[in-house]
């Protein structure tokens, strides 16, 4: 059962930004947020907030980006800068002053970006089943997908000069998110994602915010020279059946975090895309682990 709130945060001239937090926040707690993958929303994690061990020891926030979930803007553009910025906003809203936070997939790299943005505010990230390079040909020779070439086509299958009031994503596209982002899943499961994807995304203003979240995807930019100014923690999770990512660009990308005290790359045996929900109980120690350390 969905059950997201929004709160108002000033970025782009005022965003309503979604977010789950399924326990009363406890100040005594460590705080993690999370940053759910494309065209998800803050349901992947529901494996985590249905963790007792979880619930008893941090708090779980998940904020859904621009363009994904129950998050809206009136502004059409927009960057995953943006969205970093808007989480930060969320958290000041909230009054938790700081946080941890774990992304999967673009959510990886938003991990990154609040952490240069506040480095005050960021005791550290789990980024998963991610990469810190544009859409490039290096991470293509290293055996990642072709975003790009992949993503570009939705873009211009979700262009419109005229009005879609009955618009929502195909089947076809559902499919592929979910085949790419789980490998396999039960039927059940195949069958929530069809009816949240189409659901997030209805009639013209959900075709401009699918279409705006692809470009974003397609035309990212890279973090490289960036990463050293990373100065917390960083635990990099990765599936060794990662279908986007490989661990051969994780194993060069984590090298990177120079000034980080700590940056560990754990390669996760089997592991999907969405590495949380195919493997949830490897996430979630590991998760549990890292905080505790560095709370």
């Amino acid at each position: 059962m969905v059950n997201t709130k929004t709160i108002r945060v000033p970025h782009l001239g005022g965003i309503d930004a979604a977010y789950q937090m399924p326990r009363e926040y406890d100040p005594a707690k460590p705080t993690v947020v999370l940053v759910n993958a494309f065209t998800t929303s803050s349901e992947l994690y529901r494996d985590q907030f249905d963790n007792v061990e979880l619930a008893d020891k941090i708090n779980l926030v998940a904020i859904e980006l621009l363009g994904h979930g129950q998050t809206r803007t009136a502004r059409e553009h927009w960057t995953y800068w943006d969205t970093a910025e808007m989480n930060l906003q969320v958290l000041d809203a909230l009054n938790i002053d700081h946080a941890f936070v774990l992304g999967t997939s673009q959510g990886g790299w938003v991990t990154v970006q609040m952490a240069l943005l506040r480095p005050e505010k960021i005791l550290g990230i789990i980024p998963m089943g991610t990469s810190m390079d544009c859409e490039s040909e290096r991470t293509r020779q290293l055996d990642c997908w072709d975003g790009p070439a992949i993503v570009s086509g939705f873009v211009k299958q979700w262009a419109s000069s005229e009005a879609t009031s009955n618009f929502e994503p195909d089947d076809g596209y559902c499919d592929a998110v979910i085949n790419i982002g789980f490998n396999q899943v039960a039927p059940e499961v195949r069958e929530f994602w069809h009816k949240t994807i189409k659901s997030n995304y209805q009639g013209e203003e959900g075709r401009r915010r699918i279409r705006m979240a692809a470009i974003n995807l397609a035309e990212r930019g890279g973090l490289h020279l960036r990463l050293s100014d990373i100065q917390c923690p960083v635990l990099w999770l990765h599936g060794t059946k990662d279908a986007v990512y490989t661990i051969a660009n994780a194993k060069e990308e984590i090298q990177l975090f120079t000034r980080s005290p700590s940056a560990t790359l754990v390669p996760v045996e089997g592991g999907a895309h969405f590495l949380n929900a195919s493997h949830p109980r490897e996430v979630n120690a590991a998760l549990l682990e890292f905080v505790n350390q560095h709370k």
